[in-house]
């Protein structure tokens, strides 16, 4: 079983790769300049929870199928594509109402988490990332490597959750600023959508950082 000694390497590696902003990262800022830093929290989790379904899919060997099938890898990542560029043009359309921008509640924290969620259990790169980065740790000798497989997954997942969580708290700042200023207003949702849509067809057509 893995013990503490055997955990120092995996978790700095770690470290290293989700401090490097990616998709995931862009996604929960963006979420938190536009809607504040809860609005970035629930993304994050959600990021962290669409997440373990690679780390299972890992365990489990699905990760295997998808890197050996070409089918299955273009049908996730162009859904997962489609998706992002959705939720930038559903922004484009959306006009602001400035009574409501005075007086708005907070969009609903469970449509922002399960939006996190579909975005990153949909982006295949995350699943091919943690086929090629989980096994360099695991070693059969000390124990079972299905445990061995979520406990290091776990741990990356945890990581990212902090990660994430400190770049939604520090861009929520920012977005609460930026609120304040008149232009900002009817920009945002230009900027949001833009960023949506980007990072959908980034998804779609290049390779890259998978966090």
């Amino acid at each position: 079983m893995l013990d503490l000694s055997s955990l120092t390497v995996p978790f700095f590696a770690s470290l290293a790769l989700v401090i490097v902003p990616g998709p995931a990262v862009l996604y929960i800022i963006t979420r938190s300049v536009d809607q504040g830093r809860t609005a970035g929290f629930a993304s994050a989790a959600g990021i962290a929870t669409g997440g373990l379904v690679h780390v299972a899919g890992a365990a489990l060997g699905l990760s295997a199928i998808i890197a050996s099938s070409s089918i299955a890898f273009s049908a996730l990542k162009y859904f997962g594509a489609a998706y992002l560029i959705f939720l930038g043009v559903r922004t484009l359309l959306t006009k602001p109402d400035p009574l409501a921008e005075m007086t708005r509640s907070p969009r609903s924290m469970r449509n922002l988490f399960s939006q996190g969620v579909v975005v990153q259990a949909l982006n295949p790169k995350v699943a091919l990332f943690f086929l090629a980065f989980l096994p360099q740790f695991i070693d059969p000798s000390r124990g079972n490597v299905l445990t061995q497989t979520l406990v290091l997954g776990a741990m990356f997942i945890a990581l990212g959750l902090c990660t994430d969580s400190l770049y939604a708290f520090v861009a929520g700042g920012t977005g609460d600023w930026l609120r304040r200023q008149p232009a900002f207003a009817s920009a945002q949702r230009y900027v949001a959508g833009a960023v949506f849509i980007g990072l959908g067809l980034m998804t779609a057509v290049s390779g890259g950082k998978s966090k």
